[in-house]
């Protein structure tokens, strides 16, 4: 039976956790699970046949961490065709009767991805794309993503999946206890990405237990228009006498997990610390409940790689600024690769309030394609809004979306055959929002029925690709006044006519409007607010424009849209003079910070550079570290550790500031450098996820400790070694996978014994203070800026 066809009306149960009934078989710490494929067939089988016999329709393969990175190819193949011949096996074996099948598992790379990471996007497409051939090779019946924490890494694998087999995709996610990935995505985000790029499946899975996870599973069930899954770990980890238990027991976790299987869960298992009792507990408990039916749930939205924008009542401003057209110096910037140039236009244009950035770097003297795409890419590195990728040039579109994280809105298609043609399989492809032009072969239809009508077309054959009508807006042109003195009135009644007739978003440029007339605000502002009052959903705009602001936010307080004004107010608070009196001028100065400052916040790395170099000349190097350098990453920092900041922020503010330091250390003496202590850092023995510590590593020499990195998959025994060598007072360990503990406890173990000075700060997925304290570790820091902390209060008292 196929799963998709199943799925329409029944719960799907999974399996549970692999690697701590590895352990309980007797699996070393640092021993790699996926050989056991190989070497135990008759344990990892056993484990599988178990898992049916408990009632699980899906078993994933023991393949979690099986790629070209961790194995040699010859070594992969082996290692997946034994994996999938075990499930078979197992599935053959098995006594019960319900349906099954055998799920190709795929986890996370380990690395991080640029510009965070030093891993590229193309690289982890290929990776993932490996195993996958492989997977589909030795016959698995659908692929599952899952306990991914980077919503680009996700997506990487999602492309993987799609572009090398056709076989079902179901996607999980692995979320904190603040209801985000460790990039910043919220729910709602992954929702709007995973869904438009066609996943199968979507939901949350490992780092929490399922009473912890209740309010992410219930944001996705708002959002989702496909089947949710849901696979807690059983609650939190901590070790006893060398073992690893979870504190919630299987009663309490088939509860938990049954109540939200009514509603709406329906795909449902477990994760790290249950196993077959667990499945069996599930399956009995909710074998009285009825699958509830899967609604679409109808929402217009573009995502970036921390939230998502949705279309509704309140209109959306786009800003318009980052597009060459009548602006000679952007022009000139993008002849030099004035990269810098850019990215100050999209923090200024974030800073006066858009919702939404455009980007349009069309000019005929440069490459356009390799443009756009650097431009996304650089934008998304250190601002946080959605981008509306706008080009005529299929080329260049497929470039940026494909590089795009998160559901990117689209400019533009129109009724043209050969435009819709070239956009929708992209569309298709990668998912995103896309802006429809009312406009044909005939050109522009001087009426609003004309624009209607075309209107029509283009859903019409955007319903062929299977694109739904949530994920086109349309733009009914705005035309010149001066030249056509009835073309206002005919776009707002195609304003009007598409919204309410057919149900779907509009958006308008609405600056046209004016071209040619004196005073060209006053004309852009009124037919604005005609057109938010005709129904206009989004705007493309000038946000620097004073009287398109007091246009957008008086409408909103007049329409009911602003609750108790508080927009309107500070909107209105902003347009006071600040320059009445020196003290006003001297208070909003303080509050700018300096310019250096300012761009290590930002994470501008070429003008943190340059800035620092001019400061060189006339102030001294450790003053610009203590006054500046080092104020500016506290700012970050304090906003990490509050939750206003996400980790791509906090990595390229670290970046900006790393390039400063590297101006710094060219003209700084050594008696003037730094004497903050030695830390070692290292991922232990088994483990070659090195993210975390990479970040940690980061943030510490940018804070003025000197950090020895060993690397991954790191002995105890080398570990003690360098300890002793540098006589480091700190020792931070990382850890990712509940196999890879006990040598992190083997370790700490250890440096007790032969550096007992030593203290062991830890950190990682699998970890909770109570897991820490079980280990003897000294420090259990939940962030990289947790570890900061501690080592800077180490330093201080000279342990």
């Amino acid at each position: 039976m196929n799963i998709k066809e199943y799925l329409k009306n029944n719960f799907i149960y999974l399996d549970g956790g692999m690697g701590t009934l590895l352990q309980k078989e007797g699996l070393l710490p640092g021993e790699m699970p996926e050989r056991w494929n190989i070497t135990h067939p008759e344990v990892i089988t056993k484990i599988h046949r178990d898992y049916f016999d408990a009632g699980s329709n899906v078993v994933n393969t023991n393949t979690f961490g099986a790629n070209i990175l961790k194995f040699a190819p010859y070594e992969l193949e082996e290692i997946v065709k034994a994996a999938i011949e075990n499930a078979k096996k197992a599935k053959e074996e098995s006594a019960s009767s319900q349906p099954k099948w055998i799920a190709l598992d795929i986890g996370p790379s380990g690395r991080m991805l640029a510009p965070y990471g030093d891993f590229q996007f193309e690289d982890a497409v290929k990776t993932f794309a490996e195993t996958v051939k492989l997977g589909v090779k030795y016959g698995a019946d659908l692929v599952v993503i899952e306990t991914m924490n980077d919503s680009y890494e996700t997506k990487a694998a999602l492309l993987a999946v799609k572009e090398n087999c056709d076989l079902p995709v179901f996607v999980s996610n692995a979320y904190g206890e603040d209801g985000k990935l460790m990039t910043g995505a919220s729910p709602s985000a992954m929702v709007a990405m995973l869904e438009g790029m066609g996943a199968d499946a979507i939901g949350i899975n490992c780092s929490l237990g399922p009473r912890a996870l209740m309010k992410v599973c219930e944001e996705y069930l708002s959002k989702a228009s496909v089947p949710v899954i849901l696979k807690p770990n059983a609650g939190l980890p901590k070790a006893v006498d060398g073992e690893t238990i979870y504190d919630v027991l299987p009663d309490e976790f088939s509860e938990d997990v049954a109540s939200l299987m009514e509603k709406g869960v329906r795909i449902a298992g477990g994760c790290c610390g249950t196993t077959p009792e667990y499945i069996s507990a599930l399956v009995n408990k909710a074998s009285t409940l009825t699958p509830k039916e899967i609604e679409k749930k109808n929402i217009t939205c573009v995502s970036s790689y921390t939230h998502t924008v949705e279309f509704n009542d309140v209109p959306i401003l786009i800003g318009e600024r980052i597009n060459p057209t009548g602006k000679k110096r952007f022009k000139e910037a993008l002849k030099n690769n004035d990269i810098d140039y850019i990215l100050n236009e999209g923090i200024s244009q974030q800073e006066k309030g858009v919702h939404i950035l455009d980007v349009n770097v069309g000019l005929p003297e440069i490459d356009e394609a390799t443009m756009l795409k650097k431009a996304v890419f650089e934008l998304q590195a250190i601002i946080n809004l959605p981008l509306q990728i706008d080009t005529s040039d299929a080329d260049a579109m497929e470039k940026a979306l494909r590089i795009y994280n998160g559901k990117a809105m689209i400019n533009s298609v129109n009724g043209k055959k050969e435009s819709m043609d070239a956009v929708f399989p992209l569309v298709k492809k990668y998912g995103g929002l896309v802006v429809a032009l009312t406009l044909d072969e005939n050109g522009i239809p001087a009426t609003a029925e004309g624009r209607f009508k075309i209107a029509e077309k283009i859903l019409s054959e955007a319903s062929k690709y299977g694109i739904d009508k949530k994920d086109i807006i349309f733009d009914p042109l705005t035309l010149t006044v001066s030249a056509e003195p009835e073309a206002a009135k005919e776009t707002l009644e195609a304003v009007n006519m598409i919204k309410n007739k057919l149900g779907v978003h509009t958006s308008l440029g609405v600056s046209n409007v004016s071209f040619g007339l004196p005073h060209r605000d006053a004309i852009n502002s009124t037919f604005f607010s005609l057109a938010m009052n005709n129904g206009l959903s989004a705007a493309i705009m000038n946000p620097y424009s004073a009287e398109m602001m007091k246009a957008y936010y008086s409408y909103c307080a007049l329409s009911g849209l602003d609750e108790n004004f508080s927009d309107y107010i500070s909107f209105a608070e902003t347009l006071t003079e600040v320059t009445t009196t020196s003290t006003t001028v001297k208070k909003t100065e303080e509050l700018q910070g300096s310019s250096l400052q300012k761009a290590i916040t930002k994470g501008l790395k070429e003008q943190a550079a340059l800035i620092t170099k001019e400061m060189l000349t006339e102030t001294p190097p450790l003053s610009i570290v203590q006054e500046e350098i080092i104020p500016a990453l506290n700012i970050v920092g304090i906003g990490f550790e509050n939750k206003t900041v996400y980790l791509p922020q906090l990595l390229m503010s670290a970046e900006a500031a790393k390039s400063a330091f590297e101006v710094i250390k060219e003209n700084m003496s050594s008696d003037n450098a730094s004497n903050k202590c030695n830390i070692v850092i290292a991922t232990v023995k088994g483990d070659i996820h090195d993210i975390g510590k990479n970040i940690v590593k980061l943030l510490l020499e940018n804070y003025g400790f000197k950090v020895t990195d060993l690397g991954k998959d790191v002995p105890p025994e080398e570990i003690v070694k360098t300890s002793k060598e540098l006589c480091a007072p700190i020792v931070g360990l990382s850890a990712l996978m509940t196999t890879t503990v006990p040598a992190m406890e083997e370790t700490i173990k250890l440096l007790r014994k032969e550096c007992p000075h030593c203290k062991v700060v830890v950190g990682g997925a699998v970890l909770t203070q109570e897991y820490a304290d079980s280990i003897g570790a000294d420090k259990y820091a939940k962030d990289a800026m947790e570890t900061v902390r501690y080592a800077e209060e180490i330093d201080k008292k000279g342990i």
